[in-house]
C-alpha cells in the first residue's frame, strides 16, 4: 500500500468538541498568563514552580482528549478504510509527545 501524505488533512468536529477543546484552551491560556504576572510581580519560585506545574497538566489533559478522539473517529474510519498506515502516524504521533 502506498504511503499517504497526511500534511493537509483536516477534521470537521462536531461543535460540542469544537467548545469543549477551545474552553480547556482558553483555561490553560488563562494559567500561563497568570505564570507571565506571577514572573513579572517577583513572585516566589515554588509558587510560580507550582502553577507552571498545573499548566503543564492542563496541556496534558488536552492532549489527552483529543488523542482520544482522534483516535476513536479518524483512525477507526482509516483503519476501517483499510488505511492501515494510519497506525503508523498514530505511533509517530504518540512518540513525537512523548518527548
Amino acid at each position: 500500500m502506498e504511503k499517504q501524505c497526511h500534511c493537509h488533512k483536516t477534521k470537521q468536529r462536531d461543535e460540542a468538541e469544537v467548545k469543549k477543546l477551545l474552553n480547556r484552551l482558553n483555561r490553560i491560556e488563562g494559567q500561563i498568563r497568570g505564570l507571565k504576572k506571577m514572573v513579572e510581580s517577583d513572585a516566589y519560585c515554588p509558587d510560580i514552580l507550582i502553577q507552571a506545574a498545573a499548566a503543564g497538566a492542563a496541556l496534558n489533559a488536552f492532549n489527552k482528549e483529543l488523542l482520544s478522539a482522534h483516535i476513536h473517529t479518524c483512525v477507526v474510519t482509516d483503519i476501517k478504510e483499510g488505511r492501515e498506515d494510519t497506525v503508523d502516524e498514530l505511533v509517530d504521533t504518540i512518540q513525537r509527545m512523548m518527548r
